[in-house]
């Protein structure tokens, strides 16, 4: 079942069957994330909790998670994954992102990448873009017809529910700015010659497809986010405030799976170490 944000965070969890309007929802909202000092001290508290359900996952080695990240471009996907896993083993965790599709990718059904990638048991899977460039990207550019999307949210939801029921637990987020927010930190990255590597001239083109990006998203987001596989809509404009977030929401839904490591399968009291 998917948790429903606490008074705390300012994220927005997704109802399944109901329509979303990102508009609706202010991406420079970090009430009550906005005391540094307590945000840093309940991020690190959070961390240590992840770090410890994580070794047990691991041990337990029957179920996994799946952390789905999604964001315009600068929305702060790689800042957020670094974030939340700073500290956990990299063991038990696998990081995946999906650039354009290659030539053999392109030879097999638009899932078939994605599914190879999916945590193994008893890991913390990360996906850093995901299937779901295949009914944003794809869309936006006009690369797919509207029927091929609209089934594409059915295979999602189906896949996801696979992924389900042979125990692996998915959470969506989407991380959202504003427009406003992204030109500023697209000036930032050509400011800085260290930063200006992530700079692409191609990011200006699809800036200027951001409305078509805000209907696409809004859309994939109400048809896909269910029960079992919600989507939370993350206001991402302050980046402690974005952080915290997606910690509260990781660690409890780790709380909620109670992962256990397994009992001994011999006779402790009978080791002896000489």
């Amino acid at each position: 079942m998917a948790a429903t944000p606490s008074a705390t965070t300012p994220a927005v969890l997704v109802q399944p069957g109901k329509p979303l309007r990102l508009a609706d929802i202010d991406p420079a909202n970090n009430e009550p994330f906005d005391h540094k000092k307590k945000v840093d001290k309940r991020l690190d508290e959070l961390r240590k909790q992840l770090s410890d359900y994580q070794e047990k996952l691991y041990a337990e080695h029957h179920r996994s998670l799946l952390l789905v990240f999604q964001a315009m471009d600068t929305g702060g996907k790689d800042g957020a994954i670094r974030a939340l896993l700073t500290g956990v083993n990299p063991a038990g965790v696998e990081v995946a992102a999906f650039k354009q599709p290659s030539s053999e990718e392109l030879n097999h059904d638009f899932l078939w990448r994605i599914h190879q990638r999916t945590p193994g048991r008893g890991h913390i899977g990360v996906f850093n873009r995901s299937h779901y460039e295949d009914v944003l990207v794809t869309r936006v550019h006009g690369l797919i017809e509207p029927f091929v999307w609209q089934q594409r949210y059915q295979d999602i939801v189906h896949f996801e529910q696979l992924l389900t029921h042979s125990g692996t637990r998915v959470l969506k987020f989407f991380l959202h700015i504003s427009k406003e927010e992204q030109a500023t930190r697209l000036q930032a990255r050509l400011d800085n010659p260290k930063k200006r590597w992530k700079f692409e001239p191609g990011d200006l083109k699809e800036r200027q497809l951001w409305e078509g990006y805000q209907v696409a998203y809004q859309e994939a987001l109400a048809a896909t986010s269910t029960a079992e596989c919600p989507w939370y809509v993350i206001p991402a404009n302050d980046k402690r405030a974005r952080d915290l977030a997606v910690a509260e929401i990781v660690v409890a839904a780790l709380a909620e799976m109670h992962p256990k490591p397994p009992a001994a399968t011999f006779d402790v009291a009978a080791q002896v170490i000489i």
